[in-house]
């Protein structure tokens, strides 16, 4: 990182009216994203081996929760910056997408992001399993309903969000109905209406119990075996941070991501974006003495009764 800023300050007194300057400076641009390419998987191999030898403590485990969130926005928001200079400043046209504003679409055919990932997901599905779930994909334009749903949007950010969820809700359904005949399709609503763009992707993967849904969010837990780094290329699963970055990347655009589970039936993934453009500014953390407080804030006792899950013996007490 430190050698990232000092390869940006080198441009500081540069003049950013020379073509020559212009292009150098979209090459280090270039050269900083590609050094960074790890960081995610790095720092996720960085909490697990912090989990393994210290093993789970709320107070740690809410400040990690708590800095990474706010880390992989600020990773999200340079990264989106850095895409945006190099797609408009090098010099070409992206033949696959002329009419691309650098990584954003004017005219995003969300339905067609679906499918998109729902293809890839399911080659690793049938890769891994011998078998995947169909889709059944459902549109609702409130506003014209002669008319597929589109927004304005970065069409690389949606699909990381709903490749995730796929990825989920393939595992889960294949898992679920191994001596099934025939598996449940995945259902996917897409409705735009004035305000937000919802995007409901429903499965049969026989659901999770209502206590683990905040930890599918949390960077400390997985449902999936530890990967190790270093095995040639990013895991699919393992790394437990798939879910939390893809609500990020919906957060990003002032939207979220939420699930919404039944045990024993199956679960449904909500992705909330906002329908205009004008209402999609970043969000981004502020570094200030409230986020310092943050991390030296013990945390308090409950003031809610809990039922204990290991109940003491309290004739040891007597």
């Amino acid at each position: 990182y430190v050698q990232s800023l000092l390869d940006i300050m080198a441009f500081l007194d540069r003049d950013p009216e020379d073509q020559a300057t212009l292009g150098q400076f979209t090459n280090a641009l270039v050269t900083i994203r590609n050094r960074h390419n790890d960081v995610v998987p790095t720092m996720a191999q960085g909490v697990i081996e912090y989990k393994e030898a210290y093993g789970d403590d709320p107070v740690s485990n809410q400040n990690i929760q708590y800095f990474l969130d706010r880390f992989y926005l600020s990773r999200i928001s340079i990264r989106m910056l850095i895409n945006q200079h190099t797609l408009l400043f090098d010099g070409s046209t992206n033949p696959a997408h002329p009419k691309h504003i650098g990584s954003i679409d004017p005219h995003c055919n969300v339905a067609n992001v679906v499918r998109d990932a729902y293809n890839m997901a399911k080659l690793l599905c049938d890769k891994y399993y011998m078998a995947s779930p169909d889709l059944e994909i459902e549109e609702v334009n409130a506003t014209n309903s002669q008319q597929p749903v589109s927004i304005v949007y970065v069409p690389s950010h949606l699909y990381h969000m709903l490749f995730e969820l796929f990825k989920n809700a393939m595992r889960a359904t294949v898992e679920s109905h191994e001596s099934s005949p025939r598996l449940p399709a995945i259902k996917v609503m897409v409705a735009l209406g004035q305000e937000d763009l919802s995007i409901r992707m429903s499965d049969r993967g026989m659901g999770v119990p209502l206590r683990k849904i905040e930890r599918l969010f949390s960077y400390m837990y997985s449902t999936a075996p530890t990967p190790q780094m270093g095995t040639g290329g990013t895991p699919l699963a393992g790394f437990g941070y798939g879910l939390p970055i893809s609500r990020l990347y919906a957060k990003y655009f002032q939207g979220d991501l939420q699930l919404f589970s039944m045990e024993g039936f199956g679960t449904d993934a909500v992705i909330y974006l906002k329908a205009l453009s004008t209402d999609s500014v970043e969000r981004l953390p502020v570094y200030n003495k409230s986020a310092w407080r943050h991390y030296q804030a013990s945390q308090e006792a409950g003031d809610w009764c809990v039922p204990s899950t290991e109940p003491k013996n309290t004739s040891t007490y007597r």
